[in-house]
Parts: structure tokens; sequence; C-alpha cells
């Protein structure tokens, strides 16, 4: 294995230098295309202009962009100087960019365009050691004037390319040499926490955490040489950042989209790609994008579809049992499964392959027909999307890890997924639960999850203390979930132990397994459960405003705006039930468990705000937005 990525990417462009590693859009909105050979030529070009402005080993290079072909060059070509960047999306503010470029004394950052390089200006007092702007798209005079008055210099980023090419002509291979002084131990990468309970804590990346993980994936997927994989996630995070170093390792492609149902769907006939990786909103996004297309059909398709789609799920869970697919808590005797299961898989086989026939292959049309499977990860994949897409023929995994471990620690096997899990750890990678008492817990027991390997962080970034609360000495992690382990080692995450939710009776509460639940209901598109020191559990709530309109439409109820509609009674009765129905005895939650009070949110969350990067909700940020509406469910 290269000792680091700059290095492995060397290989690869060397090995294969005509297949397409980026298709990216242009200014019409057709895709572009970039080969290995011109993207490594381009990183090399950019580390000796790097190197001509002053960067090198050592250094700390901030990063402020979102997705573009120009991001991954530019992360490449910092590394390959020795350098570490530390990335952030456009989302920023600019009391984030003070501290995550202050506290590493960046003295050089990229960023995306104008908007970006003002913001860095209205914060420049406060950064004293930043001296160089990199901008992706050309900024006017008056900013780069004022850029100047604030001691900045100015670069746009074809500029540095052509610096670093003209630097090669007169010195070849100044580049390539500073890359081959890269040892696996280097920091890569310093990713800052969202930070939504305190100061936020720059996670210590090297290359080695990264580079561990690459080869595991041909346990994942059957990956070859020139496959696609379409890209949603924004690439500063940990997780989108792993699947495009995964990518190039294994000689693929990658296609900048958006996680926005109109264009996402629509790059999917274009790109036709083979593989995706998303949070579970994209995926719950695309199912309900699939699920509207059929309805709006209406008559004799729908009622096709939704027969078809009941027949898979039964055909699903009785395959599952029939080959052990199915996770095993609690002891499962798999020699007594396959026989229970067998007669019924058998039955609804010629059904399951007729619905193939007829409504599957429609769905893996719309997805540009060459889709193989997808991960999701971030977030806990709800049940529903899970069994869906498994159902349908089109191959979903689940896979589990943070931003301090780079992040994967488990994943389904391609070969032997089974749903209701995160798989089973990565080669080199221990996990283990542990009690309040901190020993070990058996197969079935939830407890705190604590990993160990390669992967996981050098530390925080000048923060030892925090450091040490978490990553013990021998190099356990506390991961801060909670989880259970199957008899075949396999891995379920339960919840998170920050987020438990302690009631005045002394109960334990972990709020995510309930909010899963109701998400399931139709009506229901975000909801967060409240109550920590109350006497009862109670919810925010947002609903599936389409599927209210609707519900309103079919039963005549008044709609003279949305706010007013959530007033009404018999949308409030439809809510309480949905929740009635999901969240009780019959599906498994104990008495103090249940929902008793619950708000209706008229506008729907949004990532920054109330949803982190990757679609998680930012509990503490929510509890002080909502904090009247929170104040009356327990008043």
């Amino acid at each position: 294995m290269e000792q680091t990525l700059p290095l492995m990417l060397r290989t690869r462009a060397k090995e294969n230098p005509d297949i397409h590693i980026q298709y990216y859009r242009d200014t019409s909105g057709g895709f572009l295309t970039k080969t290995y050979r011109r993207f490594y030529g381009e990183v090399c070009f950019l580390a000796a202009g790097l190197i001509k402005l002053g960067a090198g080993r050592g250094d700390c290079v901030g990063l402020i962009s979102d997705n573009r072909h120009e991001w991954m060059v530019s992360d490449f070509g910092v590394l390959a100087i020795g350098a570490a960047d530390v990335p952030r999306g456009c989302d920023v503010t600019a009391q984030e960019l003070t501290h995550i470029l202050g506290v590493t004394e960046c003295t050089l950052a990229f960023v995306e365009n104008q908007k970006q390089a003002l913001k860095i200006l209205s914060c420049k007092n406060e950064l004293p050691a930043l001296k160089i702007l990199i901008t992706f798209d050309p900024v006017d005079g008056e900013t780069e004037t004022a850029a100047a008055a604030g001691g900045l210099t100015v670069y746009y980023f074809a500029d540095v390319i052509a610096l670093g090419e003209k630097q090669e002509a007169l010195a070849p291979g100044g580049a390539e040499a500073e890359m081959d002084k890269g040892g696996e131990e280097d920091i890569a990468s310093i990713i800052f926490t969202s930070g939504t309970t305190g100061e936020p804590k720059g996670v210590m990346l090297c290359h080695r955490n990264f580079l561990c993980q690459l080869p595991s994936f041909n346990l994942i997927f059957e990956l070859k040489p020139g496959d696609i994989w379409l890209s949603v996630l924004p690439v500063w995070h940990v997780y989108e950042r792993l699947i495009e170093y995964v990518i190039f390792y294994n000689k693929t492609g990658i296609a900048y989209s958006k996680p926005i149902s109109s264009v996402l769907m629509a790059d999917f006939r274009t790109i036709r790609p083979h593989w995706m990786v998303s949070v579970p909103r994209v995926w719950e996004a695309i199912m309900d994008a699939i699920c509207r297309n059929v309805n709006s059909m209406g008559g004799f398709t729908m009622r096709l579809f939704g027969l078809a789609v009941s027949l898979a799920k039964m055909y699903t869970y009785f395959k599952d049992l029939t080959f052990g697919l199915l996770p095993n808590f609690h002891g499962r005797i798999r020699a007594l499964d396959a026989p229970a299961g067998f007669f019924p898989w058998l039955v609804l086989l010629p059904a399951r392959g007729l619905a193939q026939l007829l409504v599957f292959n429609r769905i893996k049309r719309r997805l540009g027909g060459r889709f193989r499977a997808g991960i999701s990860g971030g977030s806990s994949l709800p049940a529903k999307v899970d069994l869906f897409f498994n159902s349908v023929g089109i191959r979903l995994q689940e896979a589990y890890g943070l931003t301090e471990s780079a992040p994967l620690l488990s994943v389904r096997r391609y070969k032997r997924p089974r749903r209701g899990t995160v798989g089973q750890p990565l080669p080199g990678t221990e996990i283990k639960i542990a009690g309040k008492n901190g020993r070990p817990l058996p197969p079935g027991r939830n407890g705190l999850i604590y990993a160990r390997g390669a992967q996981v962080m050098k530390g925080y970034y000048q923060k030892s203390e925090a450091t040490a609360a978490v990553l013990s000495a021998d190099g356990w992690l506390n991961t801060g979930d909670i989880g259970m382990l199957t008899f075949d080692n396999e891995l379920r995450i339960t919840g998170r132990a920050k987020d438990t939710i302690v009631l005045r009776s002394g109960e334990n509460v972990e709020p995510v397994p309930i909010e899963h639940k109701l998400q399931e209901s139709p009506f229901i598109r975000h909801c967060m459960v409240t109550g920590q020191d109350q006497k009862y559990l109670a919810a925010l709530i947002v609903p599936n405003q389409q599927a209210l309109m609707d519900f309103a439409e079919e039963n005549a109820i008044p709609i003279v705006d949305y706010e007013l509609l959530l007033q009404q009674p018999e949308i409030n009765e439809l809510i309480a039930a949905e929740i009635a129905d999901r969240v009780g005895p019959k599906t498994g939650f104990k008495p103090f468990e249940r929902v008793f009070k619950f708000t209706l949110l008229s506008k729907p969350f949004e990532q920054g705000r109330e949803l982190s990067p990757k679609m998680a909700l930012l509990r503490h940020r929510i509890t002080m937005l909502y904090a009247k509406e929170i104040y009356r469910l327990f008043k």
C-alpha cells in the first residue's frame, strides 16, 4: 500500500491514464469530463504553484468550498507538498471561519467565490496569519483592492495552475520530488466537528487513517475500472471525502450532482451511474419521487405498483429467512429458519419475477439502467426505505462511522447484507459494546460502542484533554453511540449516548428509534422527540406538506393557507392517530416511550439550521430555536 494519498493517485494515474475520473458541469449545464492523466497533471502543477507561493510541509491550508471538480485537485495538491487542508463548506459562518482558520494558523486558503472571499475579509483582523487567497471563480477588482488593503493577496485558481506549469517546465519533477517525501503518519486533514454543543474540535486525520480503509471496499462493492459514482454529499465532510479516495483507488469516476430531487433524478438518466453514496434523507427523497411519479398515473398503474411492492416485501422477508440474512441478536437457529421460510419464498418467487419484469425494471431505468448499489450513512437508515429499495431489487447497504474514525468502522457486505444492521467491522477494526461498568457485553445487549483500528484519528488539534476523554491510551475510541452486536459480529446502532432523555421518573429513553418510527408515516417529514427532566415525552413535528394538502382536499377540509390548515382539529387528530399507531406496545415500545403531546411546525428543517451537513438533527440548536414551542408542550 502506498504511503500517502497523492502517491496512491500517482500509481492509479499511471495504470489507467485515460479513464475518466471526473464528470462536472459546464456553464450550459452539460457534463464535461477529465481523465486520470489530466487530473494528476493538474495536481502536480498546483503543488508546484503552491510551493512557488511559499506553502510547504507541515502548513495548514484552508479549503472553503462546496463540491466542484477543483476541490479534489486542491486537496491532492495540498497533500502533495506535505501540508494539511482545513476544509469547510460555503455555509460556514464568519464566526466559524475565524475559529477554524485562526486556531490552525492558516497562511493560505482556497475559497470558492467572491462571496466566500468577502466573508474572510469581514474577519481578516482576527486572522493575522492569513496572507493568500486562491479563488476557484474570479473576483472583481474591488474585492482584490479590499483584500490588498487587509494584507491579503488574491490569486485565481487557474493562474496558480499556470504558475506551477511554468515552474515544472523550468525544473521538471519538483512537485513529485516533494510528494515522495511524504509518510503515512503525516496529517492530511483537520476536519472540525459541527460544534452544536460546544466549541468545534479539529479532528486530525493522517494519510494512514484514510488509506487503511481503501482495500476493504472489495468486500463491499464489486467495483470495475471505469465505473461511475454519483456524488451529492458535501466533499468537505469526511464521509464523502473517503468515498472520493475510494473512487480514485479503484480507478473509477465521479459525477457531481446535487441532493435536489429534480436535479438528481435527471442526472441519474444522463450519467447512468453504477454506484452512489448518500445520507438516508436523500434515499428517502428518491423513494418518494418514485412513488409520487407512480401515484400521479393513478388507476391500474398505481394499484399494480402497490401490489408489486407489497408482494416484493413479503418475498424479501422470506428470502432473507431462508438464506440466513436476518440479523441474529438472540441466538436464531438457522436450521429452523431455512425450512420455515423456504416454502413461502418459493411460492412468491414467480410473483416477484413478474413484478420485476413489469414494474421494477422501470424503476431501474429511471436510475439510468446500470445502477448496482448504494451506501447509506451519516445517520440511521429508516427501515421502510431500507426494505423498499432491497425489495424492488436495488441493493442499498448501510455503513457506520464518525469523523474521528475517518469515518468507516463497519458496513454491510455486498454478498451477505443483513438489513437492520450496519454490517461487520472492517478488516483490522475491533468493535466492543460496553456496559455501565465498562465491561464488554454479549451479543443482543445494548451498550456504549468502542472502536479500535488504523482509521482512528490521531486526536483533536491542540486539545489534549478532549482527546484523552474519548481516546484511551491503548487506542479505544469512545464513539458516544449506543448499539449492540449480533452473533455474526454485525453491529446495530440504537441511539446516541448524548441524545438519551432522562424522564423525571428516572427512565432512560432513546429518542432516535421513536423518531425513525414516526417518520415512517407518510404525513411526517421530520420530528424531534423531547422531554429531558419532564414527566412525559413530546415531539416537534414537521409534516409532509403535500401529503397533508392531499388529505385535506380528499376529506373536504377547507384550505385557506398552510399554517391555518395545521391548526385544524382533523389534521391534529390525523397526526395523533399516526403517532399512536406507530409508537406503542404493539410496535415494541414501552409505556414511558409514548409521545403524549406534539406541535406541528409549518417550516421544514433546513440544513445548516436545524440539520447538520449529513442531515442529522442538531438537537441543541433545535431546542434553542423552538424554546417557546417546547415550553408550551410541557406547560
